[in-house]
Order: C-alpha cells, then sequence, then structure tokens
C-alpha cells in the first residue's frame, strides 16, 4: 500500500517579516534551512517508510525545503517533480503586506476572512502590477488565463485535485511506487487543498486547521488511495507548538 508525505516548506524569510507572501518567490530562513534539515532526519527515522518520487511547488522556498530535507534522509537522487499547481494560495494585493499592520488597517476580523474563508479571495492584483507572474519564466508555458491575480483556498482546490488525481495519485498506483511512498512539499494552503480533498474535511473545517512548517504529515492510503491513518511525524507536542506559531502570525 502507498504512503503520502505532505510537508511545508521551512520558514521563509518573508515569514519571519510576517509578510503575506504567496507566490512571491521567498527564500529560506537560517531557520527554515534547519527545520528542512530537522524534517529530513524525521522521514529518516522512520522505518517503514520508502520514498520513492517527490513533487515540489516552483517556488524556491519548497524547493530548497525538499532539497535540504533528501540530503539529510540520504536520497538526493531521488525524482523530483514541480508544478506551479501546487503553489501556495496567490495572496492578490495583500502581497508583501505585513499581516499585523494590516490587520490594524482593515481589521482582524477582515483579514481573517481573506485568510482563512474558504471562498472569499482577498482583493485581486492590478494589471500591470509589478508582483504579478505574468512575466515570470517559470509559468512561461502556463496558460495567461491560468494564472491568478487572487485566491481563496476553494480556487487552490480547484487547481490542486486534477493534479492529485491525475499525476501524483497515478504514482501512488504504479508499481514503481507500490509499497513505498510520495513525498509532496508544498505550502500551507496547497496542503489544506490536498488534505480536504484526500481527507474528505469539511469546508468550514480546513480553513482552520493550522499546518505547521517543517514538520512531515504522513498519510497512510490503501490501494484505492482512501487514507487509513495520518499523524505527524516526530513529538506531537512540537507540531502543536509549530501550528500555535503559524496562528499567531496575524493576531
Amino acid at each position: 500500500m502507498p504512503d503520502l508525505v505532505l510537508l511545508r516548506h521551512g520558514a521563509s524569510t518573508w515569514n519571519e517579516l510576517n509578510l503575506f507572501t504567496g507566490w512571491h518567490d521567498a527564500d529560506l530562513s537560517p531557520i527554515g534551512e534547519r527545520e528542512a534539515a530537522a524534517a529530513g532526519t524525521l522521514l529518516g527515522a522512520e522505518d517503514d517508510l520508502d520514498l520513492r518520487v517527490v513533487y515540489t511547488s516552483v517556488l524556491t522556498r519548497a524547493i530548497r525545503t525538499a532539497n535540504i530535507a533528501l540530503d539529510a534522509l540520504g536520497r538526493p537522487w531521488l525524482s523530483v517533480h514541480r508544478s506551479w499547481r501546487l503553489n501556495e494560495r496567490h495572496y492578490g494585493d495583500l502581497t508583501g503586506r505585513d499581516k499585523r499592520a494590516t490587520a490594524e488597517q482593515y481589521g482582524l476580523d477582515r483579514v481573517k476572512i481573506w485568510r482563512r474563508s474558504y471562498d472569499v479571495a482577498p482583493p485581486p492584483l492590478a494589471l500591470g502590477d509589478p508582483r504579478a507572474s505574468d512575466d515570470d519564466p517559470r509559468y512561461r508555458d502556463v496558460a495567461r488565463e491560468l494564472l491568478p491575480r487572487s485566491e481563496c483556498l476553494k480556487d487552490v482546490v480547484a487547481r490542486v485535485t486534477p493534479y492529485l488525481r491525475d499525476v501524483i495519485g497515478e504514482d501512488l498506483r504504479s508499481e514503481g511506487v507500490r509499497g513505498g511512498a510520495v513525498l509532496i512539499v508544498a505550502h500551507g494552503n496547497s496542503i489544506r487543498a490536498l488534505r480536504s480533498v484526500l481527507e474528505n474535511i469539511a469546508e468550514d473545517e480546513i480553513t482552520e486547521i493550522e499546518i505547521p512548517t517543517g514538520i512531515p504529515y504522513r498519510l497512510r492510503l490503501d490501494q484505492d488511495l482512501t487514507v487509513l491513518t495520518s499523524d505527524y511525524l516526530g513529538d506531537p507536542g512540537a507540531a502543536a507548538r509549530a501550528a500555535e506559531i503559524v496562528a499567531r502570525q496575524a493576531g
């Protein structure tokens, strides 16, 4: 039976500055690099976890987290696939804004709606805004109408689901992975989207789930990719504390 491991990238430089990041290509901070290495150590401590293939978004913080974790695990040779569909939620005009200052300006309730409601997106980027991804070479093969200018979690679920079903799902069912595991290194909201589909989590519940940085989440699946069990690796208390830090960022 295949296993699937979801890993949110380590803390980024913009996480440390408490800025809305989204599709901005922030790098890992030194703390994030340590978190990535620790994630690799946690993966290596699972004697019955045999990683066979890796998926990441096309954002640097996820790519580097995967690279550092695989080095720590001793499997830098694993096959890696990347897709924009695993990117973080696009925060639109909130991109680059300080979370606490935004909460003070618009009110905590409004910012919570922008951050965590299932179907309300933040204000979109205007045409020509330099924060847009239109001219970024990593998206040159993506149809322009697919590139978002703002997203809610519902939008992320819509772009993640076909990739999970048609690409990652095929790997999970393949002979090459059967009995092994697939690792996805992504972001808070793309992991929420994946979990909502895989674990059939209701809309009003998935928005409240905090995704800690740098702690692998293991899902044991049956042959139909139904989740049998799921939990964070390592100390459950550490995962809970890390999730609480994430929850406080705009509070």
